[in-house]
């Protein structure tokens, strides 16, 4: 059974998500604002949240941000708002879906559905074998525990950065993850260098991966996307 965490500092409209949800067969837990969205994330785990922009204390995308650090729970934001800075502030910090009030639980539902069948089928595609962590797709495998790639059953030979590169995307798997993320994430926090060192590298990454080059899509003015 799914568990989702609703955070909105509405009373009202979490307990019409909760119904919803309920009935549905999920398990729910409430935050009332983005601090007790940060702690029930720290004490629990889920399969997915549902959180508001505008609450006391914390607003939601500082509750994103802090969560984040620590999880890559998928994410429904909530706006009274529907400007295109807060969407792509929202996608920035790595949601999967933005909806704006007021909507229909019968929409939330559907949402909530959508991103829970994609991310259970992009879980099936992991192996752990004695403790190994396997992604496969179709000829496509990489092992990073062991760090070892194969395309269609041959090992493919790949600089340390290009092995960092594949499996952060493939952690990332199905989301868009831009690039400032990608730059601080694989070449450390402290990385002042120009940014054409990503696109070498990523022009390198697909040309190890050969037939399966177009696992990574570009996101132009934004980022990449592992395709899992």
């Amino acid at each position: 059974m799914a568990k989702i965490l609703i955070c909105d500092d509405e009373p009202g409209l979490r307990a019409v998500i909760k119904r919803y949800a309920l009935f549905e067969g999920y398990e729910i837990a409430e935050a009332e604002n983005g601090m007790e969205a940060v702690e029930a994330c720290r004490n629990d785990t889920f399969d997915i949240i549902i959180i508001d922009i505008m609450m006391p204390e914390l607003d939601g995308f500082s509750a994103v941000k802090e969560i984040r650090k620590k999880s890559n729970t998928p994410v429904i934001m909530l706006s009274a708002r529907g400007e295109e800075y807060d969407k792509v502030l929202g996608f920035e910090l790595g949601i999967d879906d933005y909806v704006v009030k007021p909507f229909s639980s019968k929409e939330i539902m559907l949402r909530v559905n959508a991103i829970l069948r994609r991310t259970q089928k992009s879980v099936a595609n992991f192996d752990s074998e004695e403790g190994h962590i396997i992604f496969r797709k179709e000829g496509f495998e990489a092992d990073m525990t062991a760090y070892k790639v194969f395309i269609d059953g041959v090992q493919a030979n790949m600089a340390p950065k290009e092995y960092d590169l594949l499996f952060f995307l493939i952690r990332n798997k199905n989301k868009a993850v831009p690039r400032e993320n990608i730059l601080t994430e694989v070449w450390g926090f402290d990385y002042c260098g120009d940014d054409r060192t990503l696109d070498t590298h990523m022009k390198l990454l697909r040309r190890s991966l050969g037939p399966y080059a177009n696992f990574i899509t570009t996101l132009r003015g934004l980022g990449y996307r592992f395709e899992g």
